[in-house]
């Protein structure tokens, strides 16, 4: 199939971009890695008048590991995936990245890209939410930050305005001793999961529970944070029946879409399942902090 005609405009820097957002506003798109602009170019589902091309501006493609994990928004999943500053400040997310589609699609798709699109199934969204992290956007008005739990407003909706850039993402610093893991569940290897679970748990001293930090997705128009939970785990002594109670606590209330791949009873007990998974493992990475 064909996309639609448009205008297309290859930039060399953010200044440039964020002009020609400035200019077109809604006609114009941005394209990044393309893994999800480009298949709704092709069945038309989007008609951009204007393709703002943004791959040759190698300010975006920066990563740094000072106070907490900043990554460009033109990083590649792959080279995030593979990187040991990644690894190392935030190993959630590395394990999040290594279970996007494939390594073909990982080689192109961004890190700015994925947030951006806001799938609600996607691991980057729900792994920025269950930390607390920020996106950093720029237009011909200035720069913004946007905290995650503000940035997801619907299904591949944001808080973006049409002549927004994000131009990164940044994840809090990772604490010491902090244990994490990402659960999801898909019929295939390499399709969008029918559900995840991110979780991150810092232990104190005496080894109960001190810091609790859980997210799904695939269970509604946005990643979840599952703050009942989170709230119930402080100060618990870790358990499996601490973690089944938990994982009850994060799916109660939730009304996930039925579909051809599940009902929402069935995506509630498979979130439930995941994040138990999710809260055992990460204990097992954990350490005690005097």
């Amino acid at each position: 199939m064909k996309p639609p005609p448009f205008e297309y405009h290859a930039v060399a820097s953010v200044e440039e971009a964020v002009a020609l957002l400035a200019e077109h506003g809604e006609d114009a798109k941005v394209l990044a890695g393309g893994q999800s602009l480009v298949p709704l170019l092709a069945l038309r589902l989007a008609r951009p008048a204007h393709l703002v091309d943004i791959n040759t501006v190698s300010d975006l493609a920066s990563l740094s590991n000072g106070d907490g994990l900043t990554v460009g928004s033109l990083v590649r999943q792959r080279v995030a995936e593979r990187s040991q500053a990644v690894r190392s400040a935030n190993p959630l997310v590395a394990q999040a990245i290594a279970l996007i589609g494939h390594t073909a699609i990982r080689n192109r798709g961004t890190i700015g890209g994925s947030i951006a699109h806001a799938d609600p199934a996607a691991e980057l969204p729900a792994v920025l939410l269950a930390l607390d992290g920020e996106v950093v956007a720029r237009s011909a008005r200035g720069e913004r930050t946007v905290p995650a739990a503000d940035f997801f407003r619907g299904f591949l909706t944001t808080a973006l305005t049409p002549d927004e850039l994000v131009t990164g993402v940044r994840f809090p610093a990772w604490g010491p001793g902090t244990g994490w893991s990402f659960q999801e569940f898909s019929r295939r290897s390499g399709d969008f999961a029918i559900a995840g679970a991110a979780a991150a748990l810092r232990l104190d001293r005496n080894g109960v529970v001190a810091d609790a930090r859980i997210a799904l997705s695939g269970m509604g128009a946005t990643p979840v944070r599952a703050t009942k939970a989170e709230a119930a785990l402080a100060g618990q002594q870790p358990s499996e029946e601490v973690w089944a109670a938990a994982s009850q606590d994060a799916v109660a209330g939730l009304d996930p879409p039925s579909d051809v791949h599940g009902t929402a009873a069935y995506r509630r007990h498979l979130a439930a399942a995941l994040t138990r998974r999710a809260l055992r493992e990460a204990h097992a990475r954990s350490e005690v902090r005097s």
